[in-house]
């Protein structure tokens, strides 16, 4: 069977046309790893029995252990509709939000998406977040309703009731697809149970039905009824009358577009070179001969093989050893072995061809979201996340001896995982990682603990903070040590349309060469006077530093020192040495010594920096804390318990809603208070209240608390009063 089915695989990944590239997305908990070995265990991938309670793609034992699926793992089955074999190759993807970088990126290797939805649930946040990265990434999704036997077995609704349940949840996605989908796929995506884009059924007893299995098949939904109320095992006939894999794949290559068809209408959206090139006719016609490309969406490390980078091919093909350039890092790299997937298990092939996912390995130094090709191409739309990390723990090796392994460890973990920021300080021995929430960082500890055999000392969750101003400041002066050269600065907050600009991107981060046309124009559209656009210098980390000197004739050699200067004080403002963030820094005179030893980094950095801090402390400094609105559901009577919980932890509610099977509750909550935030919230609705995030932004700390934190930071620093 086994060499039969690889050498299936390795026919039809040559074949476009009869190719599909899924996810499957979905709250947390709402039964997608058991959902998805089902799918493997009927595509004769794992054996019937195992199926659900194996979890092939929870292949991390931390994930096993916990239940939740933290890796996009990639797998691969064949599955037959009318006589044709078909591959679909699947990417498991977590459901809890502080993994929601996987999620983001498995989007992009993939066509269609299979929405899993709870049938007693409905809908959660989760799924919204979830649902809205695949629009974003034009990937269409179909919709499938879990967990139908608790329906019959623990909530005992009549066939009308789940019939009203089934078109709420049905309701419901699609008042989803209509405000987020662009304009010409609110229609077109729509599901319904008619032409079969949903199903139902249940992933943990194995059978699900749509529609046209229905009529095609002659079952009804009574049958289903009758065999859980017949009781004892005979709801295990429904497994062999309708198999969730048959109705669930045939579902996907029914209504899910193979690559050429995707192709056509997802490149122009992610990729934003010249559609009318020859690369750009290649990449919309998935053509198999044209220019390759390749984007990683996943770095696993193999024991045997090191870095794998698991991705989408969106075009030409692949043969072990060719000689590829990675277009963002700009350097040539090889490759030495081409793989497709099967299972958790990748094996070897020849030659790898467009419209697969598939893993490669060799390429050096690769990063998530890197474009591959043979000859320079314009690379693909960077993958934004839609969070930036907020918590911070320090993490030593507990042995001395063991510093060098932890750096080449934290370094690995960096690459497998994008989202984490991790920052090495290789003289103390202490390291920074910051992540999107507890639970993130948690799962990293265990797995530097457990995969990679190295014992660890964490410190308690730190907060991370932002500095910034609150009005334009005077001019100060930065004196140089020599009492030589005079800089003259002033500090203001930046306008809130270029602070979004750098955030979606629109605003490219670094250092601005003299005459940068585009970036002009960009800058005169959101608004900025021609003039002010010109003296733009420096885009850095959400501030920017602008030169509006007038006819310096050697600024030319001081200009970079001036930039250090502020880029080290924007890494480490004044108040706290916190990051700054939205602050517009700007040199507006200067008094140099004319003889340039005299005016060397020596000289200048302090001056400069001296003089930033003046100019800040004169524009009303203040502390910006990390604030996440989260949306809490849980039963009516817990109503009063929740909003308390929520007050106790200075936070505010944005939204109550309330209908038959409860109330969700958004509110917006300051993360310095939400440590052990899981916990609390189930003693206070014991254990039937959850909540999950929505979004996150920085807003200014109450100012009866500010010295109180900065205080705080600065003690925790070791920071002198002068420092």
């Amino acid at each position: 069977m086994a060499v039969d089915m690889a050498d299936k695989v390795k026919a039809l990944q040559k074949d476009p046309k009869h190719i599909r590239n899924i996810a499957i997305c979905a709250h947390i908990d709402h039964g997608k790893t058991t959902f998805s070995d089902n799918l493997l265990a009927g595509a004769g991938m794992m054996s019937e029995a195992l199926a659900g309670k194996a979890r092939t793609l929870d292949f991390h034992d931390d994930e096993t252990e916990r239940g939740i699926t933290i890796d996009s793992a990639s797998v691969s089955m064949v599955h037959k509709v009318d006589d044709q074999d078909y591959l679909i190759n699947l990417i498991d993807t977590p459901g809890h939000v502080d993994f929601g970088g996987d999620v983001t990126r498995a989007m992009r290797a993939v066509d269609g998406a299979i929405v899993l939805s709870c049938a007693s649930e409905g809908i959660m946040p989760q799924t919204e977040t979830v649902l809205r990265q695949a629009l974003k990434e034009r990937v269409r999704p179909i919709l499938f309703i879990n967990k139908v036997d608790r329906l019959i077995r623990e909530v005992k609704l009549t066939p009308e009731e789940m019939q009203k349940r089934f078109v709420d949840i049905i309701n419901s996605v699609n008042k989803l697809i209509a405000e987020i989908a662009e304009p010409e796929y609110k229609q077109k995506w729509q599901v319904n149970v008619a032409d079969g884009s949903v199903a139902f059924g249940s992933a943990f007893h194995n059978w699900a039905l749509s529609i046209p299995y229905m009529q095609k098949n002659g079952i009804s939904f009574k049958e289903i009824i009758d065999a859980y109320e017949a009781g004892g095992e005979e709801y295990k006939v429904l497994a062999k009358k309708a198999p969730i894999h048959e109705v669930i794949l045939s579902m996907v290559v029914n209504n899910h577009p193979d690559p050429v068809t995707a192709q056509e209408y997802r490149i122009p959206k992610i990729w934003h070179g010249d559609i009318d090139s020859q690369v750009g006719k290649d990449l919309k016609a998935c053509n198999i001969d044209g220019e390759v490309a390749f984007v990683p969406i996943k770095i696993v490390i193999d024991p045997h093989a090191g870095e794998v980078a698991a991705g989408r091919l969106f075009g030409g093909s692949i043969k072990q050893g060719d000689e590829l350039y990675m277009n963002i890092a700009g350097t040539s790299v090889r490759a030495q072995q081409v793989s497709i997937y099967k299972g958790a298990s990748r094996f070897q092939i020849d030659e790898v061809v467009a419209g697969n996912i598939v893993g490669i390995v060799g390429l050096k130094d690769v990063v998530v979201g890197e474009t591959v090709s043979t000859n320079p191409i314009e690379p693909f739309e960077a993958i934004s996340h839609l969070f930036e990390p907020v918590v911070t723990k320090s993490i030593s090796a507990k042995r001395t001896a063991d510093l060098p392994k932890l750096i080449e460890i934290l370094r690995q973990v960096g690459k497998e995982d994008p989202s984490l920021r991790i920052e090495i300080n290789e003289e103390t021995g202490e390291s920074l990682m910051s992540g999107m929430g507890e639970l993130h960082l948690e799962i990293i500890e265990n797995r530097i603990k457990s995969e990679k055999g190295l014992e660890v000392t964490m410190g308690p969750p730190i907060i991370v903070y932002r500095e910034s101003v609150s009005k334009v400041g005077d001019i100060a002066v930065g004196r140089s040590p020599n009492k030589h050269n005079d800089f003259f600065i002033t500090v203001e907050p930046l306008e809130n349309e270029i602070v979004e600009a750098i955030a979606d991107g629109t605003l490219p981060n670094g250092r601005i060469k003299k005459k940068d046309k585009a970036l002009n124009e960009t800058l005169v559209t959101l608004g900025i006077s021609r003039d002010e656009a010109q003296q733009y210098r420096n885009i850095y980390k959400g501030s920017i530093f602008l030169d509006r000197t007038k006819g310096i004739v050697q600024i030319g050699e001081v200009i970079e020192l001036l930039l250090d200067s502020f880029e080290q004080v924007m890494d480490a403002g004044p108040l706290a040495r916190e990051p700054c963030h939205k602050m517009k820094v700007s040199v507006v005179d200067m008094k140099l010594h004319e003889d340039a030893i005299h005016r060397g980094p020596a000289q200048v950095y302090p001056a400069v920096r001296d003089a930033i801090k003046e100019a800040f402390a004169k524009a009303i400094p203040a502390i910006y804390e990390p604030v996440q609105v989260h949306q809490i559901e849980a039963p009516v009577s817990f109503m009063g318990a929740v909003t308390s919980l929520v007050s106790g932890k200075r936070g505010t509610l944005v939204d109550v809603q309330q209908d038959e099977t409860g109330i969700t509750i958004r509110a917006e909550l300051p993360v310095s208070e939400m440590i052990g935030w899981t916990s609390d919230l189930r003693s206070a609705t014991e254990g039937r209240g959850v909540s999950s995030l929505v979004s996150q932004t920085f807003k200014k700390l109450p100012s009866d608390m500010q010295t109180k934190i900065i205080k705080q930071i600065r003690e925790r620093k070791g920071l002198a009063e002068n420092q």
